[in-house]
Order: C-alpha cells, then sequence, then structure tokens
C-alpha cells in the first residue's frame, strides 16, 4: 500500500509499523504533527503530550525499562531541556528500543535559534540516522529501533523542516507486534550513581568502537559513483539538494547513518574524487571529519555557514549564478508580518500593556511573542521555553537597586508555557521573595503549534477526558496571594489589575482566561463561555473621525480606507471581541446583528 506522507506523517507509520507501544512529546514546529499522527494508532500505542520535553523523554525512558518500543519526539530547542536525561541514559542503554526525533531547523521560521543537533548525538555518544525524504523517514525510524536495541542506545533520529513538512510516496506495511519485554531489576545499569556510571561510560566507548564498524559497513551509508571529478559528501535534506544541483554528473557519499560518521568510506571517497564538496546545513559536523582525516575540501568556505542549503544557495555558491525566475517588481509586494488573529484574547492585554511607562515586559515564546511589534510595543525580550518570569525576576532585583528608577517587570507567558517550565520559574519568585507582575495568558489551550491539548485543557492527546489543572489553584499553593482572574477582553478590568499589581511591593499574579479564538471549543469550554463571539462590530462612517485608534489594535479584520479616511470592519473576520469598540473615541463601533 502506498500512501502520499509528510516526513513526519511517516515517522508515525513507521512507529507503527515497527511495534512501538508508547510515545510522547511537546509540541513544537517542526516536530508537532509526529505525536499527532501516532495518536491516530490508538489500538496499539499510547500517545501522550508531556508538559515539557525533558519529561516526555523521562517517561519513555520509563516505558523502555519495562521493556516496550517507545519514542519521542521534540523540537530541536526541545532537545536542550530533555538533556539531562539524554546523557545519563546514553549511559544505562535501552531495554526495549528508543528513538529520540530532534527536528531541527535550518533557516528559523519558528525557532529564536538555529542549533544543529547532530552534535547532541556526538557529545552523548549515540548513534544516529538522517532521513533525506519520507520513504526514509517511515524507513529508518524502524531501523533506529533495531540498532537502538542491537546496540543498547537511545538512536537520534535528526529530521530537519523541509523532511518533516515535505510530502513524498511512501510504500507502507503491516505492524509487525514485538513483545513487551519482562521487567528485570537491574541496578548495575540503570542506577547510575557514581560507581555505576564509571563502568557504563567504558561500556559507552567499546559501543562506540562497534558502531563505528557498523557506520563503515552499513547500506545507510552508500556511494554513487558518476563522473569523479567532482564528489558531493551530504546527508539528509541536502543530498536532495545536491541532486537537483549537479544531477548524475558527479559522484555521492550519502550519508543516512551519521554518528558516527563512516571514516572508512569518506576516506575511499575522498581518494577516489578529484574535488570534494561537502554540503550540509549549519555547522560543518562533516567537514570537519574530512580534515581530521586529512583530506582537502570545499565547505563552509564555499557554502554559507548558516541558513537553509537549498539548491539556489548552492548554485549561487559553486557557479555564481542561480536559476532564471520571473522578473517584477518588489516594491509591489506587499508585506505580510505575523499578527494576532481576529478575536486574539491576546489583543486586549497588549493594547493595555503598550501603554505602560517605565516598565520592562519579560517575554516568553508563544503567540504572543508578536507583542514585541507594531503595533503593540509591549515585549523587550524572549530568550526560551518559561524563561520570562525567571528572568523578569533577575531584572527586578537589580532594578530594586536603584530606588529612583522604580521600573517594574511584568512577565508573561502562557497557559503551555507556564505548564511547561513556567511552574519552576514562578516557585523561584515566590521562595526568592521577587516583587514582579506575573502574567499568565490562559486561552485554553497550546496555540502557537495548532491547538494541542495541554495539562489545563482538561482532555488528553488522544481525547481522553483527563484532571483539568486550576492555574489559580497553583499559584495560590505556590505562595502567592496577590491573585486575579480577568477577560483579557475588558480592557478596563485588564488596566485595573495592571495598576493595582504594578502598585504592589510584593509579587502579584494576573490570569487572563479567554479561549483562543480557534479553538475547537469542548462542552466544558462552551458552558463556561456561553456568550462567546455572540456579537458583531461594524463601523459607523458617519461617525468616524478617521483617528484610527481601532487600526492601531493591531486585529486583521480592520482596515482603513485612505480615500475616505473611515475604517472598515470586515464582517466575516470579526469574532465579536470588542476590543476596537472600546478604543473608539466616538463611539463610531458598535454591535451589528449576525
Amino acid at each position: 500500500m502506498k500512501k502520499l506522507m509528510t516526513g513526519n506523517e511517516a515517522i508515525a507509520r513507521g512507529a507503527y509499523e515497527a511495534g512501538v507501544r508508547y510515545a510522547s512529546a511537546y509540541p513544537g514546529t517542526p516536530s508537532t504533527e509526529i505525536l499527532e499522527n501516532v495518536a491516530l494508532y490508538k489500538e496499539d500505542i499510547i500517545a501522550e503530550w508531556a508538559n515539557n520535553e525533558k519529561v516526555a523523554l523521562e517517561a519513555t525512558i520509563g516505558a523502555s525499562m519495562a521493556g516496550a518500543r517507545t519514542l519521542a519526539a521534540m523540537k530541536h530547542v526541545g532537545v536542550n531541556v530533555a538533556a539531562d536525561p539524554l546523557f545519563t541514559f546514553a549511559y544505562t542503554g535501552v531495554y526495549g528500543g528508543l528513538v529520540l526525533v530532534s527536528a531541527d531547523e535550518p533557516g528559523q521560521h519558528s525557532s529564536q535559534n538555529e542549533q544543529d543537533n547532530r552534535l547532541y548525538a556526538k557529545a552523548a555518544k549515540i548513534p544516529m540516522l538522517e532521513p533525506s525524504n519520507s520513504q526514509e523517514s517511515k524507513d529508518f525510524t524502524k531501523i533506529a529501533l533495531e540498532i537502538s536495541e542491537k546496540f543498547d542506545a537511545p538512536v537520534l533520529l535528526r529530521m530537519t523542516t523541509r523532511v518533516c513538512h515535505s510530502k513524498g510516496i511512501v510504500e507502507c506495511q503491516d505492524r509487525e507486534e514485538r513483545e513487551i519485554i519482562p521487567y528485570k531489576k537491574d541496578i548495575n545499569k540503570f542506577v547510575v550513581v557514581p560507581a555505576v556510571a564509571r563502568k557504563l561510560r567504558v561500556k559507552v566507548e567499546e559501543r562506540q568502537k562497534k558502531l563505528l564498524e557498523f557506520s563503515n559497513t552499513t547500506e545507510l551509508n552508500f556511494f554513487e559513483w558518476n563522473d569523479t571529478k567532482v564528489g558531493v559528501i551530504s546527508s539528509g535534506v541536502c543530498y536532495n539538494y545536491a541532486k537537483e544541483v549537479f544531477g548524475d554528473s558527479v559522484s555521492y557519499l550519502k550519508i543516512g547513518f551519521s554518528q558516527p560518521l563512516p571514516t572508512e568510506k569518506i576516506k575511499e571517497f575522498c581518494t577516489k574524487v578529484e574535488k570534494v564538496y561537502i554540503i550540509e546545513e549549519n555547522d560543518p559536523y562533516i567537514e570537519e571529519q574530512v580534515k581530521i582525516l586529512g583530506f582537502n575540501c570545499f565547505g563552509k568556505d564555499v557554502f554559507p555557514a548558516y541558513g537553509e542549503m537549498l539548491p539556489e544557495v548552492i548554485r549561487q555558491s559553486v557557479f555564481g549564478e542561480t536559476m532564471p525566475t520571473l522578473n517584477y517588481d518588489e516594491k509591489e509586494v506587499v508585506a505580510r508580518p505575523p499578527v494576532l488573529c481576529a478575536g486574539c484574547p491576546h489583543r486586549g492585554f497588549f493594547v493595555q500593556l503598550g501603554k505602560r511607562k517605565n516598565v520592562m515586559v519579560s517575554g516568553d515564546i508563544g503567540c504572543y511573542s508578536l507583542a514585541f511589534a507594531e503595533p503593540y510595543n509591549a515585549m523587550d525580550q524572549n530568550i526560551c521555553m518559561g524563561a520570562s518570569i525567571s528572568v523578569g525576576h533577575g531584572a527586578q532585583k537589580v532594578f530594586d537597586l536603584v530606588n529612583e528608577n522604580k521600573m517594574k517587570v511584568v512577565s508573561v507567558l502562557g497557559d503551555s508555557t507556564f505548564f511547561h517550565t513556567g511552574i519552576n520559574s514562578l516557585i523561584n519568585v515566590a521562595y526568592n521573595k521577587s516583587n514582579t507582575v506575573n502574567v499568565i495568558l490562559d486561552n485554553r489551550i497550546t496555540g502557537m503549534t495548532g491547538h494541542q491539548e495541554n495539562p489545563g485543557s482538561g482532555y488528553t492527546l488522544q481525547g481522553e477526558k483527563t484532571e483539568e489543572l486550576n492555574i489559580e489553584a497553583i499559584v495560590r499553593a505556590l505562595g502567592f496571594k496577590n491573585v486575579v482572574i480577568i477577560n483579557p477582553n475588558d480592557l478596563t478590568a485588564v488596566k485595573n489589575a495592571l495598576d493595582w499589581a504594578i502598585s504592589l511591593d510584593e509579587p502579584s499574579v494576573i490570569i487572563t482566561r479567554w479561549p483562543c479564538a480557534l479553538k475547537k471549543f469542548s462542552p466544558e469550554d462552551k458552558e463556561e463561555f456561553k456568550n462567546l463571539f455572540t456579537d458583531k462590530y461594524s463601523v459607523d462612517a458617519e461617525k468616524c473621525i478617521g483617528c484610527k485608534a481601532c487600526i492601531r489594535t493591531g486585529c486583521p479584520a480592520i482596515s482603513f480606507d485612505n480615500e475616505a479616511k473611515k475604517s472598515t470592519i470586515d464582517y466575516n473576520a470579526c469574532v465579536g471581541c470588542s476590543v476596537c469598540s472600546q478604543v473608539c473615541p466616538v463611539k463610531a463601533i458598535g454591535k451589528v446583528e449576525k
């Protein structure tokens, strides 16, 4: 049976066919769809969203220890969060096979950095595979589980954005059931106290030698001999890019198993070609090994050190030209920056916060990161998931040293980010007696990555109703006395809450509670927010004075006619949040019948 699949869908299919019994992840582009598709195999695989990547990997480690084949998935920066258990599990090894999918993002389409997680596999001394298309994504997932069990090690499956999201034909097969290995207590394998760890460290090096032999003999690393004047060494999607540029005019060493790198095959290839190009995205991972082996090659001295190694980039780097394209006037292209959706519950909050003076806004990772830009100008930094509260705490401690400054920190993060690592940061605020204003934007879902459930939504990944964690109760349990819940669409309530919190000389928490405008509502949401989006708004042209106050809310449903000097609201886009009507100084915006 053949199907058209993305790389992410193919990984899920590979997990199913390979007999995986448990999978866990935290959503993050470009990896999110992996677990969403694994979850479709409800009868065969338990699939769960974890509250962060460390927890996801630890849960799969436990499942492996219990004897099941397991899979964890996350985006590249998520591996930073999961690195602690990863490096130690690399020592202990597995019972059931374990695959960790790292979805890297050359080009930074939706990420705060462009790190190369091939270096994680090298540092942790674990095997790594790099698929270059959807078929390989499925096949390599199955092979990775076999390698994991054969060599007693977790395996890193390194994906990149283009492989994750591009589609290709995939040959599908039936599921091969794998018996769960009976649990065996083994403290000399899994209790990693120093006395045990020192012995395991020796095992890691012995395993590296076996993996190197495997790398040099496996068909995952293969030659493609053509003209030997030029040779290209590449892995992952870069192999496809190189093929598109050079075709059959050069020879190739295609590396699918890349940790450890196949040194003997590299030597053989480099001695048989006159000129070697190393085509890889991000860091010179392969290039450095080739040079260590004593061969001259062209790598980052020819190709960019960062960004995607797209075919046009390769053509420009090697031949100094690109393929001809249609000519057009770039001035006529309308800029379309990302914006908060019409009816987004974050809009009202940032409209008010952006007016504040002498305030540092410590931001986080989510849809609300867009608040840094016009028209809100209401975010001064964002570093990583859950960092807003702890970064804000440190900044406030310094601001408080300068009494005349009176600078106040407002730390902002979303509900899913709060459950991810924000709770830890908030504990630090309580413990160290900060006086920051901490805002949790509860839009009832993990919004930025496409509406995944989280511990506060009341449902699991596979649709099972579960305990809905109460954010207010958690915050109060941490010792916070100054807590308020508001509707972020009510600008007066937002203003009053900020006035109150900023005036305090002790920590406070503001919880803005209103669902994402695009969310598929649960029965509980429908009951709690039964008056949600029941109205539409329009502009009375006769009253409109063209002040653009409504435009400055940043709502994409509102536009301005420069000739008429009037604002208009797209009836079909409006969801009735009412923020525009509240900022209009002449009350020209009002409700209309649906």
